[in-house]
């Protein structure tokens, strides 16, 4: 099924690794790629576990932000992020549809990073849990020309299908570097329970013969319309999302100060939670963030109503 995604028939075993979720499969590639005085090039902002990874393995995290745009995009300078690399660097980690942004990375974009992977000899890591709330075409790394080699594709049954604690996730790419990620695997979990990867079987099975994945999509479309629309009657002004269920939202017009004291008296005052956009930063680009904060919108309608609500007596 996941060959059909990437255009490529996929060998079971050399091919595909199952992970205890794609956070350990993160984490397994890094230990098995990255040694100590690697560089590893991390977009910002990003998934905590990044920065986390790169340094236990011993290597050195490089940032490149990305810059939000007056239309309401996320942009990346590919400028920049060829300054970033050099002989040190042994990994790119590419998260697409990227949290917490919602950003959809282009196929020029791709295409410039492959191209770059090839120039500096490193490897790229795309994170894509996301893959299937997409609201508009989402490109796989491992599609563009000449990127299947050094890509490693990693995904997870969680964010599809609303099952996060189960912990069932996957890595798909060239044999050479689902070995490294097994060697390391191996010593990591060792294993996955069995009868939660027969179940993710057959939800695949089902979700593939029976339009789920569209379906999938269409819920999420919806609920990100309702929000985004209510927040635009708020002083939260929001960036729409490509991809996800979050939404960064500008807290400039409220003029109360950066994200991470909103998000700490927001629960208090309205009872709404937020996570400042600093957390997505390293130390030295937090400031970055100071002008977001980002809200899930993976709840029922009801609920992001009230929320809404809530939101829009804010200065109240």
């Amino acid at each position: 099924m996941y060959g059909d995604f990437i255009g490529r028939q996929l060998d079971p075993i050399r091919n595909v690794q199952v992970t205890v979720g794609a956070t350990e499969a993160l984490f397994a590639i890094t230990q098995a790629l990255v040694n100590p005085g690697d560089e590893v090039i991390v977009i910002e902002p990003f998934y905590d576990a990044y920065p986390a990874d790169v340094i236990m393995a011993g290597g050195k995290p490089i940032y490149v932000p990305l810059q939000p745009t007056t239309d309401g995009e996320w942009y990346l300078d590919l400028t920049k992020l060829r300054k970033a690399c050099n002989n040190r660097t042994r990994l790119l980690v590419l998260n697409s549809p990227h949290n917490p942004t919602g950003k959809i990375f282009s196929g020029e974009e791709i295409d410039a990073i492959v191209e770059m992977a090839d120039h500096f000899d490193f490897n790229i890591v795309t994170d894509q849990v996301y893959e299937h709330i997409a609201y508009k075409p989402h490109m796989h790394v491992a599609t563009r020309p000449g990127s299947w080699e050094r890509t490693l594709s990693i995904s997870s049954l969680g964010k599809t299908f609303s099952v996060t604690g189960w912990k069932i996730g996957w890595a798909i790419g060239p044999e050479w570097m689902i070995q490294a990620l097994r060697l390391a695997h191996q010593w990591i979990p060792f294993t996955v329970a069995t009868p939660l990867q027969i179940a993710a079987s057959e939800m695949i099975q089902y979700a593939t013969k029976n339009n789920y994945f569209s379906e999938l999509r269409s819920f999420y479309l919806a609920k990100r319309d309702r929000f985004i629309k209510g927040l635009q009657q708020t002083p939260f002004q929001p960036l729409v999302p490509d991809g996800s269920y979050y939404v960064m939202a500008n807290i400039t017009e409220l003029n109360h100060g950066n994200s991470l004291r909103v998000c700490h008296e927001m629960p208090e005052r309205i009872g709404v939670g937020a996570i400042p956009a600093s957390a997505f930063y390293s130390k030295a680009h937090a400031q970055l963030g100071d002008a977001f904060v980002r809200f899930a919108f993976c709840k029922n309608d009801a609920i992001l109503d009230k929320a809404l609500l809530r939101l829009n007596s804010f200065l109240a």
